[in-house]
């Protein structure tokens, strides 16, 4: 494995606390053994005197010897010397940056390991609030190599002039150059060795902050972070998107940076199928998309299997975004009321309701964490609510559901944290959970995508004065 022994540095904290003679002796010798996966994917272990060691790349039932390189008062943090014993499951990277860059942390983990990790990872968050499904949670998943459709790659010039272009380091801001990704869609991998090339060449490197990647069905995107105009680095940025048959977006300003394009405007977008429907869905630089169109397309099948809403059904999709459920959903329902926060995606997903001739998705602006603004949604008017947060999850919008008298609630979330917490205050208010998923959205990483099913209990869920979930 590469780096063995050493730590890698991080320039986000300078100041470590030093690592007592007492816990760097214990992680000497015969090693340690890792005991289980932590949520973050890391291995944990006991020293020999008894602390938490969280381990980075190390698997459960390997015996390891470790470094500690950073020491706290209830637990240290370490990384692996030598694999004494390894896990069957132990695979090789298939990344050469691995164990540099802080993207793909698990390509060590077998896919299967990884997503079955995933799943425990879901059903222990749901336990620590008390909750038991009773089933395993279904699992969602895709090809784990080239998946993403958008990324975010960082450009950095350090003092001697050299130009570096690629993904952070894990927990710092070093950068690592990426010139080969392996999770990255084919049409966006193939630009990292030319934007090396391009960026070394360029009059004024340091300008560029960062370049945004994005896939869409008309082709690769490209949106350049540019703090100040510069017209001869535009016209070679010109150049490269005529050579490789890109679309260039040019985002000009340090506080309030302005969108042009140095190519014809794209038709960003993406397809969806919703039952024989093939919808078309439109997004811009900035909007959120879903990374991979494979799992997202799986998440949009389970939705309306689990819900499966008739003609007379009336549906509340609360973080609606660019509408990726809101007209999967209007294919089937009566109507559709989509709420989302930023003002711009409500544009974006009305503009895609009209595209879709989906007359009856109404797109709303309202602050969801907002419990009087929830109140002008009128629940006891709708049959089925859909919310799909960011990852601090929806507790105001949980809270006023919680009191309410819809029927079924499906939430999907990307953190498990905040899923559990807000799923207690459902199952408090008395809903069950009657179906939950993981999607593997992400692999080779340890973020998951979760989706839970909530029903309004009957008396018939009721024994003994105790709620039965799942």
């Amino acid at each position: 494995m590469a780096m063995l022994g050493k730590r890698r540095p991080s320039r986000s904290a300078p100041d470590k606390p030093r690592v007592k003679a007492s816990d760097r002796a214990a992680s000497s010798g015969p090693g340690v053994e890792i005991l289980r996966l932590a949520h973050d994917g890391r291995g944990v272990a006991r020293s020999a005197c008894g602390k938490t060691l969280f381990v980075d790349h190390a698997l459960p039932g390997e015996r390891v010897e470790v470094a500690v390189h950073r020491s706290r008062k209830r637990f240290d943090e370490a990384h692996l010397r030598d694999v004494l014993a390894p896990s069957p499951q132990r695979v090789e990277p298939s990344c050469q940056h691995f164990g540099q860059c802080g993207g793909c942390d698990l390509q060590h983990l077998a896919l299967e390991g990884q997503r079955e990790h995933k799943r425990a990872v879901l059903i222990e968050q749901l336990a620590r609030q008390g909750i038991e499904t009773g089933i395993a949670p279904e699992l969602l998943a895709a090809s784990g190599e080239g998946y993403r459709r958008r990324a975010r790659l960082g450009v950095k010039v350090d003092a001697q002039g050299q130009v570096h272009l690629g993904f952070r380091a894990r927990h710092s801001h070093h950068l690592v150059d990426i010139h080969h990704c392996t999770i990255l869609v084919p049409e966006l991998a193939r630009l990292l060795v030319p934007l090396h090339r391009l960026l070394a060449g360029l009059e004024a490197p340091r300008q560029v902050g960062h370049i945004e990647l994005l896939a869409s069905e008309t082709g690769p995107c490209l949106v350049v972070r540019q703090l100040r105009d510069n017209p001869v680095d535009a016209d070679r940025w010109r150049a490269f998107a005529a050579d490789h048959e890109v679309a260039l977006g040019w985002l000009v300003g340090r506080e309030t940076p302005q969108l042009s394009w140095l190519t014809a405007m794209p038709d960003l977008h993406y397809t969806l199928v919703s039952g024989v429907h093939e919808l078309v869905l439109g997004f811009a630089p900035g909007d959120f998309l879903q990374v991979g169109a494979e799992i997202n397309q799986r998440l949009v099948d389970t939705a309306l299997d689990w819900l499966m809403p008739t003609h007379g059904e009336r549906v509340l999709d609360l973080f609606a975004g660019v509408g990726n459920f809101s007209l999967a959903l209007a294919v089937q329902a009566a109507e559709v009321t989509a709420v989302e926060g930023n003002p711009v995606m409500v544009a974006r997903l009305a503009d895609n309701a009209r595209r879709n001739e989906l007359e009856h998705v109404s797109a709303r602006q309202a602050d969801l964490s907002r419990e009087q603004t929830l109140e002008e949604m009128s629940p006891n008017g709708v049959d089925l609510v859909v919310l799909d947060p960011p990852r601090e999850g929806a507790e105001a919008v949980c809270h006023w559901l919680a009191g309410s008298a819809v029927p079924r609630i499906l939430y999907i979330s990307c953190d498990p944290a905040t899923l559990a917490r807000d799923a207690a205050q459902l199952v408090q208010g008395g809903y069950r959970i009657t179906r939950s998923a993981v999607a593997d959205m992400f692999p080779h990483t340890a973020h998951l995508e979760s989706m839970l099913l909530f029903e309004r209990a009957t008396t018939r869920d009721i024994k003994g004065g105790r709620l039965e979930h799942g």
